[in-house]
Order: C-alpha cells, then sequence, then structure tokens
C-alpha cells in the first residue's frame, strides 16, 4: 500500500542525505534572475601605466571598466537586434565626472564593439599619462 521507504530503513537516510546535501549547494550557490552570462575576455591586470584593466563580454556587446586609485572608467556597449547602447562614466571615489550615453539605430557588428572597446581604453590611457 504505502510505496513511501520506513523512516528509519537506509533508502530513506539515503534520500534524506541527498535532500539536504542539494537543499545545502542550492542556498550555498549565488541567486541570479534575468541576468545575461558574462564572460571574461580579459583578466583584470595592471598596465604599464598602472590601470587595471577588465574587459567582460555581455551577450552581443561588451563591458570595460578601468581602475587607477580612486579613479574608475566604466564603458558599455550593449548590442540588441534593433539597436545599441553606449554608457561612457568616469568617477573619482564617489563623484562622477562624465556619465554619458548615447543610442545607435542599429546593431553594432562585433568589430565595431571591439573598436569602442579599444578606442576607450586608449583614449583613458592617454589621459591618465597626461597628467602629472
Amino acid at each position: 500500500m504505502n510505496d513511501l521507504p520506513h523512516p528509519h530503513s537506509a533508502d530513506c537516510s539515503t534520500a534524506l542525505r541527498a535532500g539536504l546535501l542539494l537543499t545545502a549547494v542550492s542556498l550555498s550557490a549565488p541567486l541570479v534572475l534575468n541576468a545575461p552570462a558574462a564572460e571574461h575576455t580579459s583578466p583584470s591586470s595592471p598596465s604599464s601605466e598602472g590601470l587595471q584593466v577588465e574587459v567582460v563580454k555581455k551577450g552581443l556587446g561588451k563591458e570595460v571598466t578601468i581602475r587607477k586609485g580612486s579613479k574608475e572608467w566604466y564603458m558599455l556597449v550593449e548590442v540588441t537586434e534593433s539597436n545599441s547602447v553606449v554608457i561612457r562614466q568616469e568617477k573619482d571615489r564617489d563623484t562622477y565626472l562624465v556619465d554619458e550615453s548615447e543610442t545607435h539605430d542599429h546593431a553594432l557588428s562585433k568589430s565595431e564593439v571591439d573598436s569602442a572597446i579599444e578606442d576607450f581604453v586608449n583614449s583613458v590611457k592617454t589621459q591618465v599619462q597626461r597628467k602629472p
């Protein structure tokens, strides 16, 4: 009549341990809802200018974060099938010095995204080299 194992049987004990393990693993894993997969394309590493540069692939676009001391530069190129959004920010501690965005009415190609990111990184490097 009853297909469930007896509470003190080996089958029930094994099932209980497996269930507890699954619960523990589920609780220890971070919960991410509706977030696109991000793939690191370059590790954060100091450059010759003392900059820490991190580029991450996000969907069809990319984002780059550059840090030096209390300064941080950020660029996100978000690409959809119908448009692209480019966000640029520069901040010193908690004060935003630059916060701008632009929207393009077409999807940027992979080479256009790569070029925009490369140009941004080079412009930050040039800016840092010019300052005493």
